[in-house]
This record gives C-alpha cells, structure tokens and sequence, in this order.
C-alpha cells in the first residue's frame, strides 16, 4: 500500500491534506489532523475539554472528546458529504489535544480553558471546542467575546441554560443566564432550537421549541436562524440533547420529543452564510452511548461546522 499512512496525527508533515490511515487503526486525533502545540499557519484548532464536574443528571461527558476522536476515524479523507470537498486542502486544521485541568480543583477550571481559548484565538485561528459538558461552553464564550466582542449565540439544545446563577456556579443549566448578564451575548439576536424543556427566564432570546422544530422543515428552520442573526458575530454551540434519544442516547440529560440527526444536520449545512467566529460540540457521554451513535452524531456536526468554516475561507480568499 504504498499510497498509505498510519498514525498521520503523528507522522503528518504539513497541516493540510487529507490522512489515509486505516478507519480501523492509527492515532486518534479530530478526523486524523496532526497533533500539535504549534499555532502558526493555522486556520482552525480542536480543542479538547474533558469536564464534567457541572451535570445536573448522568456524569460521563469528560470522555466525550475521546468518543468524538474515536468517531471521526469514520470519515474516509475521501471530499466529505455533503460538502464535496476535502476540507483541508486550503483549510490548515490542528488537533491542540485537550485543556488540562485539575479533578480536585473546579473551581480554576473556567479560567483555564479561557486562558487556553485565549490562546488559540490570539493566533488567529477559528477554534471548534470538544466537550464535556456544556459549562464549557462559558469560559469558551468569554474568550471569544473579549476578541469579537458580544455575540449571538445559535445554541442547538434541548434546554435553555437560562436557570439561576450567582456568577460563581460551575454547572452546565445556567451558562447562558450569566452569559446575557455579563453583556458575553446578544440576547436580542441570539436563538435556541429545540427547546423541550422549562426554564423561568428566557431573556428575550428566540426560541424554536421541539414542536416548532417538528413542524417546521429543515430551510423553514435555517432561515429563521439566519433572518433573527442577521450579520451579527455569532458563537455556535451545539449540545448534543438536542437530537431525540434514539439518535443521540449517550447523553447526560436525554430529552424524548427531539428532532433526528438528519434533519438538524440538513439544518447546520444551511447556515453557510452566517459570520460563525467559533464553535463547540458538547454533552457527549459515551457511557450511554450504544454503537457510538451518539459519538458519531457528535463528531459528525462538528465536521459540519469545519466544513462551513472551510467553504467562507474559500470565499474570503
């Protein structure tokens, strides 16, 4: 095989180009990308955060970067469906590996990851977060917010996040309350899709509910997200509950009554045109998983949003 490779997270020696190792074999990295500290000429950086210690329900989502690696191996390098394209022929992408952070310590983990989003993002480069647990999500949000200033946020959940919080809590239901408080977002350009639970305060965010989603098809819902954001910066989080359970049972917080992998996918390949300055795939839980279904629907809106990430670099360039 002399057209091979294995272990090209290892062994690459550029940041572009596809890998082909074995699906079945070679070191782990996001889609088989180089692992690396180095962030120079680098277009986009996936980055880790094993974090947990915020869940409400079923802990696990500290192994949900390991699940998603593991998942990615599934894409062949061959140009990925349904961007008929490889996405790193002109797009450098790096996997920087995962935040350390102390298990006996919560209480610095959201300045770590912030410090080391900070990081990445002061190199320019577009970062697309692994969780853990959607607490993540806040230290991720600041970082971005102190270098675009206030976002929208386009949150696919199944929850609003919007329970109460003192500034101080470390836990996964109330990121977007402190975010609208703390001017991080945009409330008024901001928007949930797939609600199916209650919160007591929405802060004038849109919501599509589960049954709107239901009822509404796939360009109904895309446009809705891309009329309400406008060209306004946005922060792109998406909490992997907001699939119904049978397409994503390896969760911590499983909702039934929510939409199907397929749809929400056709969903995010419609959302080319919004000005997306960051990203993250969080509350993958392997523990509950089965087949990898749910690590699989993971890794897979995560190449969705490189893959919009790739397709505005080939415009802008």
């Amino acid at each position: 095989m002399p057209s091979k490779s294995i272990d090209h997270a290892f062994t690459a020696s550029a940041y572009r180009g596809a890998a082909s190792d074995p699906t079945y074999a070679g070191a782990l990295s996001f889609m088989r990308r180089r692992f690396t500290k180095d962030l120079q000429g680098v277009d986009a950086v996936v980055l880790g955060i094993p974090f947990d210690a915020a869940t409400s329900n079923r802990p696990g989502a500290r192994f949900g970067p390991q699940a998603i690696r593991r998942a990615s191996a599934i894409f062949d390098n061959d140009p990925q469906y349904p961007f008929s394209r490889d996405l790193f022929e002109e797009m450098a992408v790096t996997d920087y590996g995962d935040v350390l952070l102390d298990y006996g310590n919560h209480q610095e983990t959201p300045a770590r990851i912030e410090a080391q989003a900070a990081q990445i993002l002061a190199s320019g480069a577009y970062l697309l977060g692994l969780g853990g647990d959607h607490f993540v999500t806040w230290p991720l949000l600041k970082a971005h917010a102190e270098r675009h200033g206030p976002l929208a946020l386009v949150h696919f959940d199944a929850h609003q996040d919007t329970w109460d919080d003192d500034g101080q809590r470390i836990d996964h239901g109330s990121f977007v309350a402190r975010a609208v408080r703390e001017g991080v977002i945009d409330a008024s350009r901001s928007i949930q899709i797939g609600i199916r639970t209650q919160a007591p305060e929405d802060f004038g965010i849109r919501i599509l509910h589960g049954h709107d989603v239901e009822d509404m098809s796939a360009s109904a819902i895309a446009e809705t997200i891309l009329t309400h954001v406008g060209d306004r910066p946005s922060y792109l989080t998406f909490d992997i509950d907001c699939l119904d359970p049978a397409f994503a049972p390896g969760t911590g917080t499983p909702v039934a009554g929510g939409p199907s992998s397929a749809k929400i996918l056709s969903v995010l390949r419609k959302l080319g045109s919004l000005d997306i300055r960051g990203s993250d795939v969080v509350e993958v839980a392997p523990a509950y998983d089965h087949a990898d279904i749910t690590a699989i629907a993971g890794a897979t809106v995560a190449m969705y949003m490189l893959g919009l990430r790739a397709e505005r670099l080939s415009r802008s360039a």
